[in-house]
């Protein structure tokens, strides 16, 4: 079939690209030569290069500012969730009053562009079963709202023209169509298969397909012929790891091995916190750049959400890519079609600060060193990014690299030195430029995080190092939840 000769085994990638913490330090992380890299197909490399996505969840929800989907007081065959429920049919007609007269999705991309953002994924179908876009399969979809204009087309014209890559989010549950695990499901697969083909046919080139859960059993699917089209309609696409999401709850029984190796995807998606350090597997974390007051959901537009600084997502960026990963931030749209002022402002800093520090993001790999408490490493050619989050009275000592560092500096601007001996760097940022920066609270907390770039003489792949007591330590605590839920 064609989808076996176009969706690679990562599961013998993951063979060749053995970089795990299990064998930290024995294996070797290219910086003149990242050869065990190029195993993964161009389309992947070009991912991972990006670092950095908008993830935008938006549909009539926003109306009510009320979680998208889960608000809902009916989610047949998943657990009813912890937020506000309003009844299905108040839910359902909100879609009635849904009008953004002021969204603008050129600016939008942008102001996502200006802030080092490389892809975009739309939710063009949250569990809720509204359609963002023209669809001809359902009446249920923004054509009939007053607003009456295809969102998913004015994203994709926009993300076209300004050289970003699309990404579709698509939830493959869906709570309010009749056909949804009604018998052999067979009706709803037409119907959400349908739906696929209408994204990957008619917006253009499609980057990466975003599925989201399932529920049922694997017999109420039929995910081969489903990947087969995807990759007949976008041979370059990518698809995530969730495509059979949650069947294997369902006492569902045990699919056959190419079964599981296909619906598992290109790449993982640790949602909400920041995902392990992992090199031997590609990974996204998605995170909500509000959280609702409740501390729940943030995902789509809410009226009270509190929405995390500039700072905040800063490390978080910094911790998904020296961690080996990418990061999808997310906002929600306003029922207006603006962005929440909050999160408008936090995209416009990050144009600034990138232009400082976006060389320590895009096109980077994780390593040498591996991610902890202290913060963490990516490199590129031979030079190695730190970003680091904790210092000892403006000192950092870390493990020695096995190649010479021939130069040391702040990409901000710091003072900073280094020596090096057969077993430790260590850096210092100079005395006074601490003091001054601890004049405020404020300033303090800003002090914490610092790039340090690292020229090395050229030589051989380096393996990677431990830092923390030389054992393999869950990265970065107190960003795992970093919104504090």
């Amino acid at each position: 079939m064609k989808f076996s000769i176009l969706l690679f085994s990562l599961t013998s990638l993951s063979a060749c690209l053995a970089l795990s913490l299990s064998h930290a330090g024995e294996d070797s992380v290219g910086l003149t030569n990242d050869s065990v890299l190029e195993t993964y197909p161009t389309k992947l490399q070009e991912w991972m290069d990006a670092k950095f996505g908008l993830f935008i969840h938006w549909g009539p929800s926003s109306v009510a500012g009320v979680e998208i989907g889960w608000a809902r007081a009916s989610h047949p065959f998943d657990h009813p969730g912890k937020l506000e429920l309003i009844p299905d049919a108040e839910y359902d007609a909100l879609y009635k009053q849904f009008n953004p007269v002021d969204f603008d999705a050129d600016a939008l991309v942008r102001t996502a562009k200006a802030a080092g953002m490389k892809y975009l994924v739309f939710t063009a179908k949250h569990h809720d079963g509204f359609s963002n876009w023209a669809t001809e399969l359902s009446d249920y979809n923004i054509m009939n709202t007053p607003y009456g204009r295809d969102i998913c087309r004015e994203l994709a014209d926009a993300v076209h023209k300004h050289g970003l890559k699309l990404g579709w989010y698509y939830s493959t549950r869906d709570w309010s169509h009749p056909d949804y695990l009604v018998g052999d499901n067979s009706a709803y697969n037409d119907y959400y298969h349908g739906q696929i083909r209408e994204l990957l046919t008619n917006y253009g080139p499609v980057d990466v397909l975003w599925f989201d859960h399932v529920a049922g059993k694997w017999s109420d699917y039929r995910f081969e012929e489903l990947f087969e089209m995807i990759y007949d309609l976008q041979p370059e696409i990518l698809v995530n790891n969730r495509a059979a999401k949650f069947v294997m709850r369902h006492q569902a029984g045990t699919p056959p091995p190419e079964l599981l190796e296909l619906t598992k995807g290109d790449f993982e998606t640790p949602e909400g916190k920041i995902g392990k350090f992992q090199v031997d597997y590609p990974w996204e974390t998605c995170m909500p750049m509000s959280k609702g007051p409740d501390g729940h959901g943030g995902w789509s537009y809410r009226p009270e959400a509190i929405t995390a600084s500039f700072e905040e997502c800063v490390k978080m960026l910094a911790a998904c890519v020296t961690g080996g990963g990418n990061m999808l931030l997310n906002i929600g749209p306003m029922p207006s079609g603006n962005v929440r002022p909050e999160e408008l402002e936090n995209l416009k800093s990050l144009e600034a600060w990138m232009e400082t520090y976006g060389e320590s993001i895009h096109g980077t790999r994780a390593g040498p060193y591996i991610s902890g408490q202290w913060g963490g490493a990516c490199h590129k050619g031979d030079v190695v990014y730190l970003h680091v989050f904790e210092w000892v009275d403006g000192q950092l000592s870390l493990p020695a690299l096995q190649r010479k560092v021939l130069g040391c500096e702040a990409l901000g601007g710091e003072s900073v030195s280094f020596t090096q001996t057969a077993d430790t760097l260590t850096l210092r940022l100079r005395e006074s430029k601490i003091r001054s920066l601890r004049s405020t609270v404020k300033q303090a907390e800003r002090s914490l995080h610092r790039v340090i770039k690292l020229t090395l003489e050229p030589g051989e792949p380096m393996a990677l190092i431990p830092v923390e007591g030389h054992v393999a330590k869950k990265q970065h605590d107190s960003l795992v939840n970093p919104m504090g839920e």
